[in-house]
């Protein structure tokens, strides 16, 4: 069978992981969380000294990429994927809001970009991948067979969010993330390299009213009328 690959773009905080491991499963593919490697690379910076409220070390960062190995491990234990930075198990420091607060600038860095970008294709080169971030659909897989633009309103994506920090027992302000939500949607769409935006054979999902499994049969659909119209798929 032909490999397949499906680019999943859109908002921050708006489900597109949680989708997207599903659907990985579901098909048998791999799953690939850019939007982890990004964030791995921000607590880097922060621990480096690279990057702090109003300061980003663009060229200091872009210098320390060659010493970053960023890595994907299932835990079955957690039934989840967990990313290894150099190694080390950092999936929930990742996920914590100073990183969040940082993750926009550092990302928007050109060099940071391009670095990625590589790391991103070369994964998807030969293999069945379902890979989600800002750009998959418009900058590192353009040809992909599917392309889902998630979104959903604002106010419900920081709910999400703090739903999700309290459950890991993580002190979060609902109202300091709505802020972080909403100027992370400015700083990715407004950015001068590979800015947030639906491609124009993308498809929107917009999940603010659904269920997670609405949203999986959504996508599943859509691939399977893939495989409809390209029986090689």
């Amino acid at each position: 069978m032909k490999n397949i690959i499906i680019a999943v773009d859109g908002h921050s905080s708006c489900g597109k992981s949680t989708v997207a491991k599903a659907v990985a499963r579901k098909l048998g593919i791999a799953y690939i969380d850019t939007g982890a490697m990004y964030r791995a690379v921000t607590l880097y910076a922060i621990r480096h000294g690279l990057a702090k409220e109003g300061y980003i070390d663009a060229e200091g960062i872009a210098g320390a990429l060659s010493d970053m190995d960023i890595t994907f491990s299932f835990d079955k234990e957690m039934g989840r994927n967990t990313t290894y930075l150099n190694g080390e198990n950092v999936e929930d420091e990742i996920r914590g809001m100073a990183v969040s607060g940082l993750v926009s600038p550092v990302s928007a860095i050109p060099a940071v970009r391009a670095k990625l970008t590589d790391w991103q294709r070369e994964m998807g080169r030969n293999q069945s991948v379902i890979m989600d971030g800002r750009d998959i659909g418009t900058t590192v897989f353009p040809d992909a067979d599917l392309k889902i633009f998630m979104t959903a309103r604002p106010e419900v994506r920081a709910r999400r969010r703090y739903d999700e920090l309290t459950a890991k027992g993580q002190e979060a302000n609902l109202a300091e993330i709505l802020r972080n939500v909403e100027e992370r949607d400015r700083q990715d769409s407004t950015r001068a390299v590979s800015p947030l935006r639906k491609a124009d054979d993308a498809i929107v999902l917009d999940n603010s009213d659904m269920t997670r499994e609405e949203q999986f049969d959504f996508v599943i659909e859509r691939v399977k009328e893939i495989k409809q119209a390209h029986p090689c798929k």
